[in-house]
């Protein structure tokens, strides 16, 4: 995530490790078909509810018209459980479907379907979340989608044309800064949902919208290899419309980088391993002095309070300080910003990778020859020496 605070940028963008089922953004077409619901259709001896199971199988055969924007492949809906009342019913089912040249994996998302019988058959009245569950995107109202040479643009009710395609071209510049900055394999494009409010951004994420208040974006996926949907970065419209040109590129590029890096990046990797990389990919070519790109830890260090130790965990917990949270970001930035200048960006990378594998110490010898003692004293050096 990438906070705005007193109206300038700051690298606080978080990657959430969220396994978000129902990504509201993207995803794939291909084949729209409903076969993973029909075996559920026979499987029932019930009449009345296997009249029910075929009426959603036939129903969501095809994606709904309102979507055909959307590049959906291997759409279903799996019904696991139907509860009749008289001339209702509610079909409890697993959406599943990928966006096109995106999903590795099918992305899903948990539904409640209402049918109403009329004339001795019957007919789907609202699809919906179930109970729980989030939100898609197109849940929220229409859904405009616009296409980069390495991004697809979902936008949510609401969202400009214009603005949609400010953030493709966005997109198509952070993308190859990514692999500039990690040139290992991966996709090499990326799925950008932009919801219609701060509000609806939360709803998607399923967390209070204050916890995103400034942030420009987030990233949503699973961490480790493997084939899985797309990750997604999510744009709060109301942070990251405050932001420069410049500040925009930076967030885009942070959050692309995470997922770039996502397959090597594990439970195992510290945050400030994974947020200082990702802000590093985005001021990889900048001139920005440190003191411009951090100006709260650069503060902090003027005034003599120089941190003990690397940003933990709890450091970058959201809704406490901001200066504090900033702090966190920063100081994870500089330090990949020395281990790049000191022992180059090879041992960068290659200390990324290690780390989500072994040890953070083990990955610290390997790579770099020294342990956590000496990489927080040689980055203690520099602050004090880049903040005097």
């Amino acid at each position: 995530m990438f906070p705005v605070l007193g109206g300038t940028a700051r690298r606080c963008s978080r990657a959430l490790t969220l396994v978000l089922l129902c990504p509201l953004l993207c995803v794939p077409l291909a084949g729209c078909g409903s076969e993973s619901v029909t075996p559920s259709v026979s499987a029932s001896a019930d009449p009345v509810e296997r009249d029910v199971r075929r009426a959603v199988a036939d129903w969501s055969a095809a994606p709904p018209a309102a979507l055909a924007a959307i590049p959906l492949e291997g759409w279903s809906y799996e019904v696991s459980a139907v509860r009749v009342d008289g001339v209702r019913a509610f079909a409890r089912a697993q959406l599943r479907y990928r966006l096109t040249g995106y999903d590795a994996a099918p992305a899903g998302s948990a539904r409640e379907v209402e049918l109403t019988r009329a004339g001795g058959s019957w007919a789907v009245a609202a699809d919906r979340p179930a109970p729980g569950a989030l939100p898609q995107l197109w849940d929220q109202g229409p859904v405009s989608v616009e296409r980069g040479a390495h991004a697809l643009v979902l936008g949510g009710s609401g969202q400009s044309s214009g603005s949609l395609s400010e953030i493709a071209a966005e997109a198509d510049k952070a993308v190859p800064a990514a692999s500039a900055a990690w040139p290992r394999p991966w996709a090499g494009r990326v799925v950008v949902l932009v919801p219609g409010s701060l509000n609806a951004m939360a709803a998607l994420l399923g967390r209070p919208a204050d916890e995103y208040r400034g942030l420009g974006a987030v990233t949503t996926g699973r961490t480790g290899a493997g084939p899985a949907p797309a990750d997604r970065v999510v744009v709060n419209p109301e942070g990251y419309g405050q932001l420069s040109a410049e500040g925009r590129q930076v967030i885009l590029t942070h959050e692309t980088t995470h997922v770039a890096t996502r397959a090597a990046t594990t439970s195992r990797t510290p945050l400030w391993l994974s947020e200082g990389f990702a802000d590093w990919a985005a001021y990889r070519d900048s001139d920005r002095t440190p003191a411009e790109v951090a100006p709260a830890l650069a503060r902090a260090v003027r005034r003599g309070d120089l941190p003990g130790e690397l940003p933990t965990a709890a450091a970058f917990a959201f809704g406490g300080d901001a200066e504090a949270l900033a702090r966190a970001y920063e100081g994870s930035w500089l330090a990949c910003r020395l281990i790049a200048r000191r022992w180059g960006e090879a041992a960068l990378l290659s200390l990324y990778e290690s780390s989500g594998r072994d040890s953070l110490p083990a990955a610290l010898a390997d790579t770099l020859g020294t342990d956590s003692a000496g990489l927080t004293r040689a980055w203690k050096e520099d602050l004090a020496r880049e903040f005097r």
